[in-house]
C-alpha cells in the first residue's frame, strides 16, 4: 500500500519550488502560512500581507522563516501564487496583478468574483488561473462532473448560528433582526448571485457551487438563522442528466463565526495537490 499515501507525501521536484503569498491574516490566512512554514512540498512561503502588520509582529516572529511583510500591489512581484484571504473588497486588488502576470489567484471571497467577472477573460488573456477551493462544501467535484452534461437544478439551503449571519447587509437593509429569535428563522430566498450581494461574508461556498454547476442566477438558495445551532450547516440538492443527488455538511466554525474551520483545510489540501505524485479528485 506504500505508493497510496497522502498527497502530503509525494517528492518535491528539484529546483521548481513556486512561491507563495497570502493576502489577510484573519484564521485561515494564518493557517495556511503555518502549513506552508511546516512545509509543503515544491512550495514555500515567500510574502504576506495584512491590513495591520504590527499587529501579527509577534506571530510572524514564531514562523521559522519569516516571509516578507508587503503591501498586496507589491504581492506579485514576490510570488507565483497568490491566496487571496481578505475582505471582499480587496478581490480586485489582490488577484488582477498575479493573472495579469500569467501566474494563480487562489480566491475565498468567491462571491465578489460575480463583480469582478472580468478578471476571468483577464486571467485568460494572459494565461494565468483563477482557482475557488472546495472550502466548507463538499461533493464540488460531483457537481463540475455533471456540468459536463445538463444540470436541471441545484438547490442549497444553509441554516447558520445567529452570530454567523448577524449584520450581514441584506438583514440590515431589510431591517431583519436575528439576535433575538428563539427559533429558525428563514431569513432569505433567492439565487446565489443576490446571496453574494445580501451575505458576501457568509456564502462564499455557495457561489462556489454556483460556478461549479449552473450559474449564479440558476442556482437557488435558502438561508436560515438558527439559534439552536453551534455549526454551519449546508444541504445541497443537485438534479441532473447523469445523476440526481444530494449532500449534506455541518462545518464548525473557525475564530471567525462567519467562516468554517475546514475552509483553511480545503486550502492546504488544494496546495498538497500541487506537487502530489498521487492527485485524487478533479
Amino acid at each position: 500500500m506504500a505508493p497510496f499515501r497522502k498527497e502530503r507525501e509525494a517528492k518535491p521536484m528539484a529546483n521548481t519550488s513556486l512561491r507563495v503569498a497570502i493576502a489577510g491574516l484573519g484564521p485561515i490566512g494564518k493557517k495556511v502560512a503555518e502549513a506552508l512554514d511546516q512545509g509543503i512540498d515544491g512550495l514555500t512561503l515567500a510574502a504576506v500581507s495584512a491590513q495591520n502588520p504590527e499587529k501579527h509582529h509577534n506571530w510572524l516572529g514564531s514562523l521559522k522563516k519569516k516571509p516578507a511583510v508587503l503591501p498586496i500591489e507589491k504581492l506579485s512581484d514576490a510570488a507565483d501564487i497568490a491566496i487571496e484571504c481578505a475582505p471582499a473588497k480587496l478581490l480586485r486588488s489582490i488577484v488582477a496583478p498575479f493573472v495579469e502576470k500569467g501566474k494563480t489567484a487562489i480566491v475565498l471571497s468567491a462571491g465578489a468574483l460575480l463583480e469582478n467577472e472580468d478578471l476571468v477573460e483577464l486571467a485568460r488573456k494572459n494565461g494565468g488561473q483563477i482557482v475557488v477551493p472546495t472550502g466548507a462544501l463538499i461533493g464540488l467535484d460531483a457537481v463540475t462532473a455533471a456540468a459536463v452534461g445538463e444540470i436541471h437544478s441545484v438547490r442549497m439551503v444553509t441554516r447558520k448560528p445567529v452570530n454567523g449571519l448577524a449584520g450581514a447587509p441584506f438583514l440590515v437593509e431589510n431591517n431583519i433582526e436575528i439576535e433575538s429569535i428563539k427559533e429558525p428563522l428563514k431569513i432569505f430566498d433567492g439565487t446565489a448571485r443576490e446571496a453574494a450581494k445580501g451575505f458576501p461574508a457568509n456564502l462564499n461556498v455557495a457561489v462556489a457551487l454556483s460556478l461549479a454547476g449552473i450559474g449564479p442566477d440558476r442556482t437557488r438558495l435558502e438561508i436560515w438563522a438558527d439559534p439552536a445551532l453551534t455549526r454551519n450547516v449546508h444541504r445541497v440538492e443537485v438534479d441532473s442528466d447523469s445523476a440526481r443527488f444530494s449532500m449534506s455538511i455541518e462545518n464548525i466554525p473557525s475564530e471567525n463565526p462567519k467562516t468554517g474551520r475546514i475552509t483553511a483545510l480545503s486550502v492546504i489540501a488544494l496546495l498538497r495537490k500541487q506537487r502530489a505524485a498521487l492527485r485524487v479528485g478533479t
